[in-house]
């Protein structure tokens, strides 16, 4: 199978490296995310206006470039490469594609021109990794929809214009589109190891119009299995892009600190340490092919694939950020290098859409038969 990049492909990847190597600081993103509003408008717009990445993988219809998941990789892997904290995953493919197989049309142009932010909020309390464990409602009263309950770690939330929220109807688990805002909500917004932002929402009868439900009544989960799937792969390709930089990062620091009066990196047992840190990078970057090309698979495929790709990103992260850091010594959890930010992203990564631990025992739930 022939894994080469269009031309295309190319231009997009390195027009985006480009922009991220020049545009796109550490210290002032990790400034913004701490202290600030948690993200940087100006470079969410320079995405959409400058480079078109929001819209990389819809249609044109929508003000898209009409491509598809390699360009969401190839998009992913340079975000991650540069640590990069705007909400591409969680916006522009997870709550995207629910957007787009709903055929909502107008918010879709919207979070292609940037002005709209949509996030997912599907996780509970109570449901752990099992998006399909609903337990908030949603019933008909007078012609508007009343929900109750509540969802935890709704990654984005607080950035977001729109939320995307499931809920259990009479039918089954249905997806409703309201605005961030919306009165009845209750947000408990809270900053993340990794400096992203998330929130944990009550909703205590809140009250939507009829139109709020997007596609038919209790037939959202195989939409919702398809995003998660998709915003595995997704993470799985962002942290790619994290692990090549950990790895380049350690591998000059290793030529540069002296030890016994020459360089540590001229030591034979971390030079192997190193190798394998390398092979564990090769083979996340194998299971994120095998995920991305079989994301418009038939459902278990492309389920058992992500779950593949999670699992063995789960275990290479771990590995790859546990020695980045011993090779660093101490100054490898400081906040003065980089090495630290990209270890705590790292381990964050492994619980979103999913933790390691459930998809392995997903993957071998789909190949047991």
């Amino acid at each position: 199978m022939d894994f080469t990049l269009t031309k295309e492909q190319e231009l997009l990847r390195d027009g985006l490296t480009k922009f991220l190597s020049t545009r796109y600081d550490l210290e002032k993103s990790r400034a913004a995310a701490k202290t600030g509003a948690g993200w940087q408008p100006d470079i969410w717009r320079a995405f959409a206006d400058e480079l078109g990445i929001l819209g990389a993988t819809l249609p044109e219809e929508v003000g898209g470039i009409g491509g598809g998941p390699v360009e969401m990789m190839v998009i992913a892997e340079a975000l991650g490469h540069a640590l990069v904290v705007e909400p591409y995953v969680d916006c522009a493919v997870v709550a995207a594609g629910l957007l787009h197989r709903a055929g909502a049309s107008a918010l879709l142009e919207k979070v292609v021109a940037g002005t709209a932010i949509v996030a997912l909020a599907a996780a509970e309390p109570g449901s752990g990794d099992h998006w399909q464990d609903v337990s908030t409602t949603a019933h008909l009263d007078g012609g508007e929809w009343v929900v109750r309950g509540s969802k935890i770690v709704v990654m984005s939330a607080p950035l977001a214009t729109q939320l995307l929220v499931t809920a259990r109807t009479s039918s089954g688990i249905s997806l409703f589109l309201l605005d961030a805002g919306h009165p009845g909500i209750v947000a408990h917004n809270y900053r993340t190891i990794d400096d992203k932002r998330a929130a944990d929402i009550e909703f205590d009868d809140v009250r939507l119009p009829g139109d709020a439900l997007l596609g038919e009544e209790g037939q959202a989960w195989p939409s919702i299995a398809q995003a998660r799937d998709e915003g595995a792969a997704a993470v799985c390709a962002e942290a790619v892009g994290c692990m090549r930089k950990v790895l380049a990062d350690t591998v000059e620091y290793c030529k540069q600190r002296q030890q016994f009066g020459q360089p540590i990196g001229t030591f034979q047992v971390l030079q192997h340490r190193m190798v394998d840190m390398h092979m564990e990078v090769e083979q996340a970057v194998a299971a994120v092919y095998l995920a991305v090309l079989n994301l418009s698979s038939e459902p278990s495929v492309r389920a058992r694939a992500a779950s593949a790709a999670k699992a063995t990103f789960g275990r290479a992260a771990r590995f790859v950020g546990q020695n980045a850091v011993q090779l660093h010594g101490g100054m490898g959890m400081t906040e003065e290098l980089a090495i630290g930010h990209y270890f705590k992203r790292l381990t964050a990564m492994q619980y979103e859409y999913g933790s390691t631990d459930y998809h392995v025992a997903r993957y071998a739930e789909l190949t047991r038969g």
